[in-house]
């Protein structure tokens, strides 16, 4: 695997850290290649039952490498932004649909399409010296990375259309109290703060966390009847894993479920 990715894996988390640091993790062809393959494998791997996501350095990520794309700008390629449709939407689809937990570890900054990268996952840990930004307006483009479905459902409509506009940063304590991320931790904390909480998560009911990824998903996009539709079908499924079965006997026995993630 190319050095511009990390990989390691403690006790089922598979910590991946954005690793271009002197460029605050700026995503470049090789690194989003890196990465989509990383999380495909990840998602594949069963050994693998939560995912982290973190940057090395200052930064989580700084969006788009910006020397490369002017590069690829001047060279007169016919359309440089093809890699929204090539790595982007790619990146953001296998994070969704990943049947196991996603956690960002979000340390100092996440802008555009970093930020956007945050926003997909399931939760967000960020330290306190991080901070959101929206930054697509500042360089003449609108958004990508699926931020215009997200960002949304985090913030409010109001708020979303507030920083894509006018591309103000939102500093960690603010981002916390509008509902961005879902903890805040001391600077520096971040990544340590995140794989405790993946490695909780890791001991849990896989099976049901990727229904209920599957159903929130589905219901964000569907009326109250598709809903229900959708979580009659995956309750159904949930119900007949190994992990219903061994939570309802732990529960009636008084003891602690042992979940085999089945």
């Amino acid at each position: 695997m190319s050095e511009v990715l990390l990989i390691d894996d403690a006790a089922g988390v598979r910590l991946l850290t954005l690793n271009r640091p002197d460029a605050f993790n700026s995503l470049t062809v090789e690194l989003k290649q890196a990465l989509l393959g990383a999380l495909r494998d990840a998602a594949a791997d069963e050994s693998v039952r939560a995912v982290v996501i973190t940057g090395a350095g200052k930064a989580f990520c700084a969006g788009q490498d910006l020397k490369e794309h002017v590069a690829q700008l001047d060279s007169g390629e016919e359309s440089p932004l093809n890699t929204v449709e090539e790595h982007y939407n790619p990146l953001i689809r296998t994070v969704t649909s990943m049947p196991k937990p996603v956690i960002a570890a979000v340390n100092g900054t996440a802008a555009g399409a970093g930020a956007s990268l945050a926003y997909a996952c399931d939760l967000r840990v960020a330290s306190a010296d991080a901070k959101f930004l929206m930054a697509f307006a500042n360089v003449g483009l609108s958004g990508d990375s699926g931020v215009s479905w997200t960002l949304p459902r985090l913030i409010g409509y109001g708020r979303a259309m507030e920083m894509l506009l006018l591309a103000e940063p939102v500093a960690a304590e603010e981002a916390l109290r509008i509902g961005m991320i879902n903890r805040l931790v001391g600077s520096g904390e971040a990544t340590t703060a995140a794989q405790e909480l993946a490695g909780r998560m890791a001991t849990g009911p896989t099976s049901a966390y990727a229904r209920i990824k599957e159903t929130v998903l589905a219901a964000a996009a569907e009326g109250l009847d598709e809903a229900l539709a959708v979580e009659a079908g995956a309750q159904v499924q949930a119900g007949q894993t190994d992990d219903h079965r061994e939570a309802v006997s732990a529960f009636l026995n008084k003891r602690t479920p042992h979940f085999s993630g089945h």
